[in-house]
């Protein structure tokens, strides 16, 4: 008798089991969560961007118009990469504007400057990559350590980063002398800036870290599940610092790419860098949860606010405008990564 009760009962676990197994067979294309649409969407929208700018000013696909785009799309490319990490781990970084604010101090300080006497050439940008990362570093020491929050503590490191650059350029603009290191701006390879070429190597970089090492896969593991990741042997507070330093490198590049352009530093240097970034970020389709999308995303994204701040530009649109259509984008784009369905509590 035990055997045959017994007998139903599993093959309708059976039965039940295929049946929730069913969905996570189909082909992605038919997937009800609509990944593969929302992973297709900022490329889409670049290309619509692309082909409606070109129907209403076709200046904009004149080769001096583009190798602009990439000029101006350079320094936040550098800065939406640190940012990126930051983003995968489900956590949010403030410290853009304070770091980049840093580094342009210190090597505008110790570089050949109207200042003082100080030129130390190429060691300048060491120490002002260093100085940055120095940054992110106690980001994540103080965000782990304190145990809160990374938005108020990178909060934190925002102002400290503005103050210091504040205190140190004594609250004036400190001119570039060094032709060198303005020649990051001004020298050009193959008809682009090499800071264009800089941020492009900057790029590769970011993808073969997330990609190719064993920190770029446990950042991501630890956006898609932080328990889960910690029972797989993610050292959490290791992996953390480790992403809030790599964030502060790529803003120290940025920096050291922004005084380049600028032939100075000054204590708003960084001002409404950290809204670009994050924009670029959250519009390439990187979910502000963590564990989905990347720096190739970012890539997309920082072209999408480039190719549209251009675009606004040409067709002589109030930089207003321009600002409210940043805001209703990145409304949009986050509104378009969010998978809803799985997204029980909204905080």
């Amino acid at each position: 008798m035990a055997a045959v009760t017994l007998q139903p009962e599993h093959v309708s676990t059976s039965s039940r089991a295929g049946e929730a197994l069913a969905p996570s067979v189909r082909p992605a294309w038919i997937l009800p969560s609509g990944r593969l649409l929302r992973a297709a969407a900022p490329v889409l929208v670049l290309a619509a961007l692309c082909l409606l700018i070109t129907i209403a000013n076709p200046n904009f696909i004149e080769t001096r118009n583009l190798i602009r785009i990439a000029n101006s799309a350079a320094v936040p490319l550098t800065l939406a990469m640190g940012a990126t990490f930051i983003i995968l781990l489900g956590s949010i970084d403030l410290s853009v504007e304070g770091g980049l604010a840093i580094a342009a101090m210190v090597l505008v300080l110790l570089a050949a400057n109207d200042a003082n006497g100080n030129d130390f050439g190429w060691l300048a940008v060491i120490a002002a990559i260093a100085a940055s990362s120095l940054m992110g570093l106690v980001s994540g020491v103080v965000q782990t350590g304190l145990r809160i929050p990374s938005f108020m503590a990178t909060l934190g490191m925002w102002f400290v980063g503005l103050g210091i650059a504040t205190v140190m350029l004594g609250g004036s603009a400190v001119r570039l002398m060094d032709m060198n290191l303005r020649g990051l701006a001004l020298t050009r390879v193959l008809d682009l800036p090499l800071a264009v070429w800089i941020a492009f190597a900057a790029f590769l970089l970011a993808v073969v870290i997330q990609y190719f090492t064993r920190l770029g896969r446990h950042i991501v593991a630890i956006g898609g599940g932080e328990d889960v990741a910690e029972l797989s042997g993610v050292n959490l507070r290791r992996v953390r610092i480790a992403a809030f330093t790599l964030a502060g490198f790529f803003y120290g590049i940025a920096g050291v790419l922004a005084a380049a352009q600028l032939g100075q530093s000054n204590p708003v240097i960084g001002d409404g860098r950290l809204f670009a970034a994050v924009t670029a970020v959250v519009v390439g389709g990187t979910a502000l949860t963590g564990g989905e999308g990347g720096v190739i995303n970012t890539l997309v994204g920082v072209l999408i606010v480039a190719v549209l701040g251009n675009g606004m530009i040409l067709l002589g649109i109030s930089p207003y405008v321009q600002q409210t259509a940043q805001g209703l984008m990145i409304i949009a784009a986050v509104a378009i990564s969010l998978d809803r369905v799985r997204l029980k509590i909204v905080k």
